[in-house]
């Protein structure tokens, strides 16, 4: 059974021009920071894409090579490499990064650790906070490296084979960018193949679960989120949708693999997901394929039909990927039929380690690689979700993280793992949101878990089998649950924002999550932080990954602040940067940072948005007071590949800040994929009340439905909606106010931070006064007015950011 729609892309084969070889060493110069060694004692050299470079052709940059008694010197732009044309070894082969990256580190010898700033790992099953990670492709002495020596080629009938057995044969990829971290990912893309775009409505929330659920449960459960206005997009069906342990006899083993629906939880499958389509779900269902197909499955007997086996034998048909029938009967047989019934991706839960009968081919790559391609042969958006396969595995989003802890160390070592998995160029992590095995009921945990998920690449909820490890709000106390309420509905309103950082990782090669020495690399403060990271092209965010002080009765966080005014999106404080500081927050609040200028487009209005995670009928924007700033606003038709430029709509947005004037639109590309009329909402935050404020949609004067101000504990923001504007039209929002920023007085926080502080009345009273008289003076006696620690910590914060200065 042929593969016809699986075929390599991109070119393996290196522009002659920048190829520097020797009888038994190539040396290819794939761009002033990328060079791939290869040395092969029989003279052989590979040019077929591999599983992670698909596409070596590169414009050949400038180089220049210099022969001496010693052997080479290759000298680009960025690296000089040294080589005695000899075996590879430490003494025999180095690179020295130039451009004075550091003092003395900056140099590479053949067989010694490369120094790095990490990449990711293959799973977080079992961890309870950090576990090592491999290595990257940057690192702050100025370069990283990624080995191919031993990963499967792919060939051009749309199969792949393992390397030719040579021993001493070497094949690896040198990046050698200095610290500007940002190129350096570019080139592993152009090498690599780009991360995909997402469907859309991958972006909003997923419900999972490991538990039996039938038909009738889950109809339930969605109807009571639609009671607590709580938007999900995907539903996942854990392992029980199929036949189970309960329904397999012994002598076929464990019913850990399946693709037969257990009739009793679903006795119609196609009427369930015909409900779920109905209702604006997409559903993916759970793998674990290693077992094979045995005789029980409904699929045995087309199983054997398809690789020509006797009709009549009980004998299991093995999982083999080395098979190519086999795998092209994985999908015609096994799935295909499931499909047809509405299944819209599959979850890949492989855990049966990286071996098969051939050398190197690790059966979860190749199970990532067809998924991904099978997922989109009909012209669809492809996605699946399985784990990470080693380098390249950016190209198969979604990565599943595995069966993680419930802990604070868990919590804690997420947002470092999420960003630092952009080293190696993966975007698309999914983690199981508030954990999934052991730990302990803990409802401030889980608020805190979500609310990162929400500031994540991809918010799935799940835990483990287990009746009291749930993840529904209405299970957790007040005020936990409307906090987690809240935040799913946030989720589902950054959807046009995450679907533009979408775009952007595919096209420009930016990750959705990134640490922050990917746009900071020189500041030494960038590399101190790896709980904080940047998060889509306008935010920053530090999770809340450690419990309330139980005096302050807030959480700290330890932030640093890149030159710049940041404003907190939460609280509305607004800080000075070029500085470390430590952010205190209640269990509503998460440091979600703006510098100056950044917008930030939102589905609906208010807490709600409306039902699904199409192009919205009603956006608001976010417009951060204090600096001029562009931002464009990407939608398309969710069709396709997503790389089409002509399926998308790009909305320019402006603030003019020295003008003060801020504009949207016009909209320009393909208009038919927008709502014919739109109501927008354009809210300025850290500004007060627009005086003499004007509204023009294409010119025209208008009247706002409603301009309204407000100063709730958000900080001072601006509203002004307008309805009915067309996509070709431009609003024009013109006012004085729009120039300058409004800082928040810090006397009402201060009361309502001493309100909640668990001390004496008295002290509470001490302090406010010295406060109102004097907010700055009240932090010089704050020791002998009884203030001291996280509370002192607290108060310093909320005195100095309301003026700018913290």
């Amino acid at each position: 059974m042929p593969l016809p729609h699986f075929r390599p892309t991109g070119n393996g084969t290196v522009d002659p021009g920048a190829v520097v070889a020797g009888e038994h060493y190539r040396i290819s110069v794939l761009s002033p920071g990328l060079l791939r060694l290869e040395y092969s004692p029989s003279g052989r050299f590979e040019d077929r894409p591999s599983a992670f470079a698909v596409d070596r052709r590169f414009p050949v940059p400038e180089f220049r090579v210099r022969r001496t008694p010693a052997g080479i010197e290759l000298l680009t732009e960025r690296i000089h490499l040294s080589y005695d044309e000899q075996a590879f070894g430490p003494t025999g082969l180095s690179a020295q990064i130039r451009g004075g990256v550091t003092n003395y580190h900056s140099v590479w010898r053949y067989g010694t650790p490369a120094p790095t700033l990490g990449g990711t790992a293959r799973t977080l099953d079992e961890a309870d906070g950090p576990i090592p990670l491999e290595p990257g492709i940057t690192s702050r002495e100025g370069f990283g490296v990624i080995d191919d020596s031993a990963s499967v080629l792919l060939t051009e009938d749309g199969w792949y084979a393992p390397r030719a057995a040579e021993e001493d044969a070497v094949d690896l990829y040198f990046f050698g960018w200095g610290l500007d971290h940002q190129q350096a990912l570019r080139d592993l893309y152009a090498l690599s193949g780009p991360q995909p775009v997402l469907p859309r409505w991958a972006l909003g929330n997923w419900w999972s679960r490991y538990h039996a659920y039938d038909e009738d449960e889950y109809r339930r459960l969605a109807d009571r989120f639609d009671r607590h206005r709580l938007p999900f997009s995907v539903l996942v069906v854990d392992m029980d949708w199929h036949l189970t342990d309960e329904h397999v006899e012994r002598r076929h083993g464990s019913g850990w693999t399946g693709y037969t629906w257990n009739r009793d939880l679903f006795p119609d499958p196609r009427r369930f997901l015909g409900w779920a389509h109905e209702h604006g779900y997409r559903v993916t269902l759970n793998l674990h394929p290693a077992d094979g197909v045995r005789s029980f499955e409904d699929a045995h007997p087309a199983m054997l039909a398809a690789l020509g086996r006797d009709p009549d034998t009980e004998e299991p048909v093995a999982f083999d990927v080395t098979d190519r029938d086999f795998v092209a009967a994985y999908f015609e047989v096994l799935h295909r039929g499931l499909e047809a019934d509405g299944v819209d991706f599959w979850w890949v839960d492989w855990q049966s380690g990286p071996h098969s009968r051939l050398p190197g081919v690790d059966p979860l790559w190749v199970l990532n690689h067809y998924h991904f391609l099978d997922a989109g042969a009909d012209g669809s958006r492809p996605l699946t979700l399985s784990r990470y396969a080693g380098p390249g595995s950016h190209r198969y989003p979604v990565g599943f993280s595995g069966d993680t802890v419930i802990s604070w160390d868990s919590l804690a070592f997420q947002p470092y793992f999420t960003a630092t998995a952009a080293n190696v160029g993966f975007g698309w992590w999914s983690h199981d949101i508030g954990g999934h095995v052991l730990g302990a009921r803990d409802d401030e945990l889980a608020t805190r878990w979500l609310q990162f998920g929400v500031f994540s690449p991809i918010l799935r909820l799940h835990s483990g089998d287990n009746d009291f490890i749930a993840k529904e709000p209405w299970r957790y106390r007040s005020p936990y649950a409307e906090a987690m309420e809240r935040g799913l509905r946030l989720r589902h309103r950054l959807v046009p924002y995450l679907h533009t950082a979408n775009r952007a990782a595919a096209v420009e090669g930016v990750p959705v999550v990134r640490p922050l020495y990917h746009e900071h690399p020189e500041a030494e403060q960038a590399y101190r932080y790896p709980h904080q990271y940047l998060f889509g092209a306008e935010l920053m965010v530090a999770p809340v990954t450690t419990p309330a002080d139980p005096v302050v009765t807030r959480a700290a966080v330890p932030v640093w602040l890149p030159e710049g005014t940041w404003t907190d999106l939460f609280t509305g404080s607004v800080y000075d940067g070029g500085r470390e500081l430590v952010l205190h927050r209640g269990l509503d609040d998460v440091p979600v940072l703006a510098r100056a200028g950044a917008i930030v487009p939102l589905a609906g209005s208010g807490d709600d948005a409306a039902p699904g995670t199409g192009n919205p009928a009603e956006l608001e924007v976010l417009v951060v007071a204090g600096a001029s700033h562009t931002f464009v606003l990407d939608e398309d038709d969710d069709s396709g590949d997503g790389l089409d430029p002509a399926r998308w709509a790009r909305t320019p947005l402006a603030l003019d800040a020295t003008a003060g004037e801020f504009t949207a639109g016009p909209a320009e590309g393909n208009l038919d994929c927008l709502p014919a009329a739109r109501t927008w909402t354009l809210t300025f935050v850290g500004v007060a009340e627009l005086s003499g404020l004007a509204l023009t949609v294409d010119g025209e004067a208008v009247p706002a439905r409603a301009a309204r101000h407000e100063d709730d504990g958000r900080g001072h923001r601006t509203s002004v909606t307008v309805e009915g504007v067309a996509p070709g039209a431009r609003i024009a929002v013109r006012s004085p106010g729009l120039v300058t920023v409004a800082v928040p007085d810090p006397v009402e926080r201060v009361f309502d931070l001493l309100n909640d502080a668990q001390i004496g009345y008295d002290t509470k009273e001490r302090v406010h006064e010295a406060v109102r008289q004097d907010p700055v003076g009240a932090l010089g006696q704050a020791s002998a007015l009884g203030v001291e620690g996280p509370l002192l910590s607290a108060l310093t914060e909320l005195v100095l950011a309301a003026r700018g200065r913290t």
